[in-house]
C-alpha cells in the first residue's frame, strides 16, 4: 500500500532524484525518530547531509497543490462513505522570530493564548471507516504580512496571495474537495467559523447541510420567523419534554452523552438551532443547522459529535507523523512539509481501515470481548517503523552526523557572535 501511495504522487516530480528524496522523507515521517526536520530526516535515509531534503522542501520542480489533491482523492478512495462529514478548524505552530510565513504574536488553541506562531487552517474528511486531513492554508495575518511586501518577498509569499479572513479560507477549501467529487452529506466547525454568515450561505448554495457551533449571543428567529432572540433564551423557554439523552460518539472512556434539544428557526422547516447540555455541569454549547432535507435529531447530534475527529487528526498528525516539526521560513517549503505530512497521516489512515475487519452490529461487544481493539493509527506507525522502516545503527555514520552538526551549531555561534559584536560597536 505504501508504493501505491508513491506511485499516485509520482507523476509530481519532474526528476527522478526528489521523486526518490520525496519517498525517503516520507518513510521518515514514518519512522519512529524523535524530531522530524530536515536533519533527522537525512540522518534517517542514510544520506550524508540536509541538503538533499533541505533542496526538496525549498527548490526542488514539484507542486504541492498537485499532491494534496491526490491525498485528498487517496483520502475519499480509502475512507469514502455515504454519511461523510467535513470538517474545518485551525491548529497553531509555535515559532521563534519574526521571519517564518503568516508568523505573529496571535491567539492559538495549541498554547491557549496568546503566542508567537502561525496558524494553518485545514480541512478533515471523516466518515465510519476513518478520518484524514485532506487540506490546509497557512493564514497571513493583514497589517502584518499583507500589506507588507519588504516581508512577504523575503519569505516568498506569492504576489497573488491576499488577506483572506479564515472562514474565507475554510470555505475555499470546502469548495475546492466539493469540486474535486469529494461526497460530503455535512459540514462542521467551530464557533470561528458558524459565526461567520458568508461560509452558512456558501454551503446553502452547494445544498451541503451543516452543523457550526456559535456563541450563545447568537440572534435567531422563532415562531416562524417572526421573534428575534439570544439562542440562550431559547433555552430558559424549553420544557423538561424538549430535552433527550443522546451519544455524540465514543470517546476514549465510552460514548459520550449529552442532553439535546432543537428548534426551528427560519420561516422554513430545515433550520434549527440545536443545543447541547452537559448532565453533569449544565454547560450549554449552541450549533446553527440547515439541511436541503429534512433531518433527525439523531443526525444532527452524530455530525456535531465528528467534529472532534479533526483535533484527532491534528493530534495524530502532529504527534505521528511530524506535521509541526518543520523548521523552514518559507512560503513553499511550510505547503510542501505540511504536505508530505498529510500524505503520511492519509496513508496511515488508509491502512487502518484496510485492516479493520468487518463485523456485525454488537454494541455490547467492547464490553465482553477479550480481543484487542482494532489496529489505530500510532500503533500503525510504530509497527511500520519498526518492520520496514529499521534505522541506521552504523557507528560511523552516526559519528558523522554528530560531527556534522556540532560544525554547523558552531557555524550558527560565531555568526550571531560576530552580529552582537558588530551591533554593539556600532552603538
Amino acid at each position: 500500500m505504501f508504493e501505491q501511495a508513491m506511485a499516485r504522487i509520482a507523476g509530481r516530480f519532474r526528476r527522478v532524484e526528489p521523486r526518490a528524496t520525496a519517498r525517503a522523507f516520507l518513510l521518515g515521517l514514518l519512522s519512529g525518530i524523535e524530531r522530524k526536520n530536515c536533519w533527522q530526516l537525512a540522518e534517517q535515509a542514510g544520506h550524508a547531509r540536509p541538503g538533499p531534503m533541505q533542496r526538496l522542501l525549498r527548490s526542488a520542480r514539484w507542486d504541492a497543490d498537485a499532491v494534496r489533491d491526490d491525498i485528498r482523492a487517496y483520502v475519499f478512495e480509502h475512507l469514502g462513505a455515504d454519511v461523510g462529514v467535513l470538517i474545518v478548524d485551525e491548529t497553531g505552530f509555535l515559532k521563534k522570530g519574526a521571519a517564518s510565513a503568516g508568523v505573529q504574536r496571535q491567539y492559538t488553541g495549541t498554547a491557549g493564548r496568546i503566542e508567537n506562531s502561525q496558524v494553518g487552517v485545514f480541512l478533515t474528511y471523516a466518515s465510519s471507516k476513518g478520518r484524514a486531513l485532506i487540506d490546509r492554508r497557512l493564514y497571513l495575518p493583514d497589517t502584518a504580512w499583507c500589506q507588507d511586501t519588504q516581508r512577504r518577498t523575503r519569505a516568498g509569499v506569492p504576489d497573488k496571495t491576499q488577506f483572506a479572513t479564515k472562514p474565507t479560507l475554510a470555505g475555499q477549501m470546502i469548495a475546492a474537495a466539493l469540486d474535486a467529487g469529494i461526497d460530503a452529506s455535512c459540514v462542521t466547525g467551530d464557533e470561528a467559523y458558524g459565526q461567520d454568515p458568508v461560509l452558512r450561505a456558501l454551503l446553502e448554495s452547494r445544498r451541503v447541510g451543516y452543523v457550526l457551533a456559535v456563541a450563545c449571543s447568537t440572534r435567531v428567529r422563532i415562531n416562524q420567523g417572526r421573534t428575534a432572540v439570544r439562542a440562550d433564551a431559547v433555552t430558559d423557554r424549553l420544557p423538561a419534554s424538549a430535552w433527550h439523552r443522546q451519544s455524540a460518539g465514543a470517546g476514549a472512556k465510552g460514548p459520550r452523552h449529552y442532553d439535546w434539544a432543537w428548534i426551528e428557526i427560519g420561516a422554513d422547516r430545515h433550520r434549527h438551532l440545536l443545543i447541547r447540555r452537559n448532565p453533569g455541569s449544565g454547560e450549554l454549547a449552541f450549533y446553527l443547522c440547515w439541511s436541503p432535507r429534512r433531518v433527525p435529531l439523531s443526525g444532527l447530534v452524530k455530525v456535531a459529535g465528528t467534529r472532534w475527529c479533526i483535533e484527532e487528526s491534528f493530534q495524530a498528525a502532529k504527534g505521528q507523523v511530524g506535521l509541526d516539526h518543520y523548521q523552514v521560513r518559507h512560503w513553499i517549503a511550510w505547503h510542501r512539509h505540511i504536505t508530505l505530512a498529510m500524505l503520511a497521516l492519509a496513508f496511515l489512515a488508509a491502512l487502518a481501515a484496510d485492516a479493520t475487519p468487518t463485523r456485525t452490529a454488537q454494541p455490547n461487544r467492547p464490553a465482553r470481548s477479550t480481543d484487542p481493539i482494532d489496529l489505530t493509527v500510532p500503533e500503525i506507525r510504530h509497527l511500520f517503523g519498526v518492520l520496514l522502516n529499521p534505522p541506521s545503527t552504523c557507528p560511523h555514520r552516526l559519528l558523522h552526523w554528530s560531527n556534522w552538526r556540532r560544525c554547523h551549531q558552531a557555524t550558527a555561534r560565531r555568526s550571531h557572535y560576530r552580529r552582537r559584536l558588530r551591533d554593539h560597536s556600532s552603538g
